[in-house]
C-alpha cells in the first residue's frame, strides 16, 4: 500500500515540531552539565540527533515528538530498527574519535509531547 505524501505545509509543521523538541532536549542536557558535541550529525547513512558528553560519559540521544496524544506515544517510534540505526551511526561516529574510546556510552530517548519532556536514560 502506497503512503500518501503530506502537503508541504504539514511537512513544515512536522519539521518545526521536531526542531523545537530537539532544542528542548539540548537545553535539558546543557542544564545538567553536558557539553553538546554534535547535533543532527549524518554518518554511515543515518542521523544522530544529539551527541553529548559529561565527564567520561558520552550520550547518543534520539529525540522524538508528537503534537497530540491521539498520534501516540513518541517513544513508540524508537523501535528495534531505529535502535539499530542509531547504534550503527554511533559506532561510525566513535570510530573517528579515538580520544573517546575509554568513555562510557549510553543511548537515551527524549520524548516531547503534551506531557512535556520525558528522558529515558539508557533506553536501549
Amino acid at each position: 500500500m502506497k503512503r500518501k505524501r503530506q502537503p508541504a505545509s504539514a511537512r513544515r509543521s512536522t519539521r518545526a515540531i521536531g526542531t523545537r523538541a530537539e532544542r528542548r532536549a539540548l537545553w535539558h542536557y546543557r542544564l545538567r552539565g553536558f557539553r553538546i558535541l554534535e547535533t543532527n550529525a549524518w554518518i554511515a547513512g543515518y542521523e544522530l540527533d544529539i551527541v553529548a558528553r559529561r565527564g567520561r560519559l558520552v550520550v547518543f540521544c534520539e529525540v522524538k515528538a508528537k503534537s497530540t496524544r491521539e498520534l501516540g506515544d513518541p517513544t513508540e517510534m524508537v523501535n528495534p530498527e531505529k535502535q539499530r540505526r542509531v547504534r550503527v551511526a554511533a559506532e561510525a561516529w566513535l570510530a573517528g574519535r579515538p580520544d573517546l574510546s575509554a568513555c562510557e556510552i549510553r543511548f537515551d530517548v527524549v520524548a516531547v509531547g503534551e506531557n512535556g519532556l520525558v528522558r529515558l536514560a539508557d533506553a536501549f
